[in-house]
């Protein structure tokens, strides 16, 4: 058996056991599911000119710039508060609590903290999450406030809501400060333009951001020139997934689920790109990216990684694509990760802004390896040259999945 057929096997038997108080769970299977692998096929070869990302994000037309920024690892998305005033089945988890803003586990007092972190790791866009914004919407005006301030003038700032709270005075101030998009959920009104209507020549660009629900496909379709009309530039639909928290709602649809890092919904994946096919065979003018799990889970977290060690690594530790600081001494290989969390006065390291003192801890994810002569030629052949060859070997494979961000969409 080859190491990634191991690592799937891995994945399977942690996700059964992790949702085992739910049986009645769909469990993808190959035999049983054939024919909507094959559609899912079908539609990956008509999106195959159309792939960004290590072939996870497949696209119609164009992307949004903070996408672009996203992918790039220049984001940051802060959680202005944990508290919603929707109820979507499919949300992954409580929102109930106006917790402080936060983001990578860091929470933040004051929208001047914030800034200067912004700062300190370079990042090029910041989006306001939640919960919803608008239910805090005096804490989102003093960060943005702050960010305008203290920031590049070139920082893209967007900002997410399901629009249940928005309206025109709002959207003004938001615009006066230089918000740069906006992002609706329409899932949570019932699909609902209006305020989306409403947004259009206030805020700069408005996007509609909803996760790819199987049975709303043809309801989409259907909306898709509405959505032009509205004045929406950018369409993204993201992978239903199942949590602990949504398996109540979620299962009581007759989905199929995939055991990957985190249990996903296959019939989301095929819906997402029949829509994008759709579009484009109609030549809408609109662009539709389907956001999957693969690509949040890869791409996000290694652009984060990224950013954080290449503020804070000794000018000669090499960083590699994923984030990682690789230690590679003779025949000696180590793998760390540097991360930055709340202040903690136990760790001797520091990194201290005028607004906030944080800890950066540094995490061996790989200890100390004696590499043989033939295991150092091929690592050092996979760390130049391997990137597309998986390798076979178990630990050659585990070290490929430290240097480089797999591709598992095309997977099955």
């Amino acid at each position: 058996m080859e190491a990634s057929d191991i690592y799937d096997n891995i994945l399977v038997n942690r996700n059964s056991l992790d949702f085992i108080e739910f049986p009645q769970i769909r469990w993808y299977n190959a035999y049983r599911d054939e024919q909507l692998i094959s559609r899912r096929s079908d539609l990956l070869e008509f999106t195959k000119d159309s792939l960004l990302f290590k072939d996870t994000k497949p696209f119609y037309k164009q992307i949004s710039k903070g996408c672009k920024l996203c992918g790039a690892g220049f984001w940051s998305c802060l959680f202005i508060t944990g508290k919603c005033n929707a109820n979507c089945f499919y949300c992954p988890t409580s929102q109930t609590h106006d917790d402080l803003p936060s983001t990578q586990g860091l929470s933040f007092e004051s929208a001047s903290a914030y800034a200067e972190y912004v700062n300190h790791f370079k990042f090029k866009g910041v989006g306001f999450s939640g919960g919803e914004p608008f239910l805090v919407f005096d804490r989102v005006i003093d960060f943005l406030k702050k960010l305008r301030k203290k920031c590049s003038p070139d920082l893209y700032v967007w900002l997410y809501t399901n629009g249940i709270l928005v309206d025109e005075i709002k959207l003004k101030k938001l615009a006066a400060l230089g918000l740069n998009e906006i992002r609706f959920d329409i899932g949570a009104t019932d699909f609902s333009l209006d305020k989306v209507r409403m947004a259009k020549g206030i805020i700069e660009n408005v996007t509609i951001e909803i996760p790819a629900i199987p049975e709303e496909l043809e309801r989409m379709k259907l909306l898709l020139p509405e959505m032009i009309k509205a004045g929406v530039s950018n369409l993204n639909l993201h992978q239903l997934r199942l949590t602990k928290y949504n398996a109540p709602k979620l299962l009581k649809r007759d989905y199929t689920y995939v055991a990957d890092e985190r249990p996903l919904v296959l019939e989301s994946e095929i819906m997402a790109l029949e829509l994008i096919k759709y579009a484009s065979d109609s030549h809408l003018e609109i662009g539709i990216n389907y956001c999957s799990f693969n690509f949040k889970h890869r791409f996000q977290k290694a652009g984060f990684r990224s950013q954080i060690a290449n503020a804070l690594a000794e000018d000669s530790e090499i960083i590699n694509s994923n984030g990682f600081v690789r230690n590679l001494n003779g025949h000696t290989l180590n793998y760390e990760r540097i991360t930055v969390t709340d202040f903690d006065h136990l760790n001797g390291l520091t990194l201290d802004l005028n607004h906030k003192k944080y800890s950066i801890k540094r995490d061996s994810i790989m200890k100390n390896t004696e590499l043989t002569s033939t295991q150092l030629s091929d690592v050092e052949t996979l760390i130049s040259e391997g990137e597309e060859q998986i390798p076979k070997d178990e630990f050659l494979y585990h070290i490929w999945k430290m240097e480089h961000i797999e591709n598992k969409l095309r997977k099955f």
